[in-house]
């Protein structure tokens, strides 16, 4: 049934070995798509998984809120963290200023990219890396490592964490569906501009965002990547509805979603009613932007 207060909702637990406690797979992908906010909540030893030399094995909980959440082939849901930096528990940040983008699986798998902001790119070629060394964390389970004399390191991996709790809040309304020439499928450009009057937050669902990251010759699977917007504009002539997005990261749609080498990459959208989705994406191994327009399928939600 889909919760429709502001409250957050558990849809899903998972145990340390990602066997199902509580919940349903489906219904927790079935609130993705109808533009559901996302958070995981975990739990863990300090010294299994902060500091492998500290005396302290003091119990923490942690709830991370994933600001873009994907749909894929309308049946598997995942979350990217997009505003993170890196910290050093309990005190301050991380040894190295990075955005954090750690992605979340609905089966608990999990991956992490980091695009370095400290100084000028590393000129290191992309590829395959040496595993890193995490004997000192034997619940760690790395399954890969790409990149890692570059600027944006990245990796997929799963922690065996006590459980995974995931969290939905379902206050999202879809008011209008469109094709990607902007024809109406369902709900009103009319409805969505009354929205902004009345000083609603406005998400975008955006379809075949990431296409053109997908391996060449290989299928491309259906996607949706859901992302808050910031600033709107109404054309009130034209029944143009506008709006730039919250920061996102573009990964290659796969089941489950992972980070590959050359696989992902990061920046901010300004979306249209009639398909038209502008582009200002950051190349994460050289931080240079890089512009393009695509048409695309969207749909809008509301709260």
């Amino acid at each position: 049934m889909a919760n429709r207060s502001g409250d957050w909702q558990e849809l899903l637990t998972l145990s340390t070995r990602r066997e199902r406690l509580a919940g349903d797979e489906k219904e927790l992908a079935a609130a993705i798509s109808r533009g559901a906010d996302l958070r995981v909540g975990t739990t863990f030893r300090h010294n299994q998984h902060i500091d492998t030399r500290s005396t302290s094995d003091e119990l923490i909980r942690e709830t991370m809120q994933f600001q873009v959440t994907y749909l894929v082939d309308g049946r598997w849901a995942a979350g990217v963290c997009t505003m993170r930096q890196p910290v050093s528990l309990p005190n301050e940040f991380g040894p190295r200023p990075s955005m954090s983008f750690f992605l979340y699986n609905q089966d608990a798998r999990q991956a992490i990219a980091r695009p370095y902001l400290d100084g000028p790119p590393s000129q290191g070629r992309p590829g395959p890396s040496p595993l890193d060394d995490f004997s000192d964390m034997p619940r760690y389970h790395q399954f890969d490592n790409q990149d890692a004399q570059t600027n944006a390191p990245s990796h997929n991996f799963i922690y065996d964490f006590d459980v995974y709790h995931f969290y939905t809040r379902g206050n999202w309304t879809e008011v209008l569906a469109h094709s990607a020439d902007g024809k109406t499928i369902r709900g009103s450009v009319d409805e969505l501009s009354r929205a902004i009057d009345r000083g609603q937050d406005v998400k975008v669902a955006v379809g075949g965002l990431c296409d053109d990251l997908a391996d060449a010759g290989a299928p491309v699977l259906p996607h949706e990547v859901f992302i808050q917007t910031t600033a709107c504009y109404y054309y009130t002539d034209r029944k143009l509805f506008i709006a730039a997005t919250h920061p996102m990261v573009r990964i290659a749609p796969a089941i489950p979603m992972s980070y590959r080498s050359r696989g992902w990459d990061f920046g901010w959208l300004v979306v249209r009613s009639d398909g038209h989705v502008a582009r200002m994406l950051y190349n994460p191994y050289t931080l240079t932007p890089q512009r393009s327009q695509v048409h695309c399928p969207l749909r809008w939600f509301v709260r």
